[in-house]
């Protein structure tokens, strides 16, 4: 299988192998070894983060890469990849709920899944369809860090809180059944 196949593949399967890396970061965790508040402050975060992207782009819950315009504010202006940052929080929430020895697991294969697979296949396609304009983008936001501030001009845009309903309730059910699960791990009840 060619990498870019295998990249394709990965990201039309993004959301099972984002549930079947859950249940392992889940299997590693042992009652009592986690940080639930610390964890719980985390999915928080990448939650919110989450619905600010999700009100600034439209149609991304797809199995192939699309995009009519490319969005280049609000989080987008912070970071090439917010939602996804979103789901590494949400993640490593979940991992530091778990206790020491998820976090490395968790984190080793988020950086797999999406630094070398995920966002490479997207980036091809942007790069593709909106070349120079995508390349300069590039060049003056990081990938899914955010390494410094960048200018309030970039941080504000259009947000549509209509699109949260439609795009977003899905990963909210996710992250809220999953924290339930993980903090009752934690403490011992299941």
């Amino acid at each position: 299988m060619k990498l870019d196949d295998l990249r394709s593949w990965v990201f039309r399967m993004r959301g099972g192998i984002w549930t079947a890396l859950a249940l392992l970061v889940l299997m590693l965790g042992k009652p009592g070894e986690g940080f639930l508040t610390a964890g719980f402050l985390v999915v928080l975060l990448g939650q919110g983060l989450r619905f600010w992207a999700a009100g600034s782009i439209e149609g991304y819950r797809r199995e192939t890469v699309n995009a009519a315009v490319l969005v280049t504010w609000g989080p987008f202006g912070l970071v090439r990849n917010p939602l996804y940052l979103g789901n590494g929080m949400i993640g490593l929430g979940w991992s530091l709920m778990s206790g020491l020895l998820a976090i490395p697991v968790f984190c080793g294969a988020f950086v797999l899944l999406y630094g070398f697979l995920i966002i490479p296949h997207e980036e091809a396609f942007l790069k593709e369809r909106f070349g120079n304009k995508y390349l300069d983008y590039l060049a003056t936001t990081p990938r899914l860090l955010p390494l410094k501030m960048p200018g309030w001009d970039r941080l504000k845009g259009p947000f549509e809180p209509s699109r949260l309903w439609n795009s977003e309730r899905h990963s909210v059910y996710v992250t809220i059944a999953g924290t339930a699960v993980f903090v009752l791990k934690a403490k011992g009840v299941i």
